[in-house]
This record gives structure tokens, sequence and C-alpha cells, in this order.
């Protein structure tokens, strides 16, 4: 575990140096250590970066403040994202991976915070896997996100996201160009290993092809 870099986070090298690095980005309540069995699972041998969310809320840590369930503070979405975006970037200097094939893999709050670096940073995120995520915020210019894999996973029973929260989120980015890949399930927030496996292999389809 580092706490430098402005981030307690933890770094695991990738079995080659020239691969892709996942961005684990956890959900409301978890830490650094919560998604590294699954990014191992998601894509071995790929090189992880898993930083903690800096906010607290009643003692769980997320990425951003939000105001009520599903209503975020905006303000505050923008000042994390343009720090997690910097914190990318110098992960990147202190430990040598590849800045051009970083993938992020998010889990709802993570997700979210995911969606936003994708909004307001096109281009510093190669890939993303985005479980139960939302629209963080309408952007007013739409990015440039050609060819960008994306890959979600929603709910149709999720209590905590109106279907067409996430369906928006999956217009939003194939608006902007992005290559979105939306899978839904009669499920709810919760994670099923059908999923995990889908995503697995997305990934492992995907990754060969990043550049």
């Amino acid at each position: 575990m580092r706490s430098d870099l402005g981030f307690v986070h933890r770094f695991v090298p990738g079995e080659d140096e020239a691969g892709p690095t996942l961005l684990l980005l956890h959900g409301t309540g978890g830490n650094e250590e919560d998604l590294i069995p699954l990014g191992q699972e998601l894509a071995p041998g790929a090189a992880i970066l898993s930083p903690r969310g800096k906010v607290s809320e009643y003692g769980a840590p997320r990425f951003f403040r939000r105001l009520a369930e599903g209503v975020f503070d905006h303000e505050d979405l923008l000042f994390r994202t343009h720090e997690l975006a910097e914190f990318v970037e110098a992960a990147s200097e202190e430990y040598g991976f590849d800045l051009s094939k970083v993938v992020a893999v998010g889990y709802s709050n993570g997700a979210n915070v995911a969606a936003s670096t994708i909004l307001l940073h096109p281009g510093l995120l190669r890939a993303a896997v985005l479980f139960r995520a939302m629209v963080p915020f309408e952007p007013e210019v739409m990015p440039d996100l050609s060819g960008m894999p994306v890959f979600m996973a929603s709910g149709r029973r999720d209590q905590m996201i109106p279907a067409d929260n996430s369906q928006r989120l999956a217009d939003i980015l194939s608006e902007a160009g992005a290559d979105v890949d939306l899978r839904w399930r009669n499920t709810g927030h919760g994670l099923t290993y059908e999923e995990i496996d889908e995503a697995g292999e997305w990934l492992s389809e995907t990754l060969p092809r990043l550049s």
C-alpha cells in the first residue's frame, strides 16, 4: 500500500511492462484492496493500479461527494475527476506503465467516476468496464471518444440506478463515438458471476487490440 501520489493506493506490476494496466475503482465503502482479486480474474497478467477514494461518507470511502442517493455534488465530482486523472498520469511516471493502455474497471461509485473521467479526459483511458454505472453529468460539449471500447453491465432491478439512467449513459458514450457494449440482466445492484465472466471474455478480446 502506498500513500504518496495523492491517493492511498496499490500497484501490482504486470507480466509485460508494455501490457495493459487496469485502473480499479471501488464502490462506496470499498478500498484499494477490494477489487484486486476481480482485476486479476478479469485480466490475468495485467498490471493493476487501485486507488482508495478520498471522500468519506460517514466513514465510507468514495471518489466524490453526493448530496443524496443518485444526486451528485457536481462541483466536487469535477474536482475529484481531475484529481484522479492527475494521479493516473503521475502513477504512470512513478511505476513505468504505458499510459496509453490504461483500462478502467469500476463498480458503482467507481464506475461513475470512471464515466466522468471518460467524458472530461478523453484519451486518458483506452477502454473501460463499467459495472452498475449511471450518468455522472450531462456534458455541455460532447467529447471525441471515437472507437473507445466500453463494456457496461447493468441490472434491470437495480434499486439504486433507474434503468433509463444507465441507458442514457450508454447513449451519451455512443453519441460521442465510443463502441459501447451494454449488457442487461434481471438483477439488482450486486454483481453476478455471469457478468464477471462476460466482462472477462470482453477484455480478453479487447486488450490485444489496444495500441
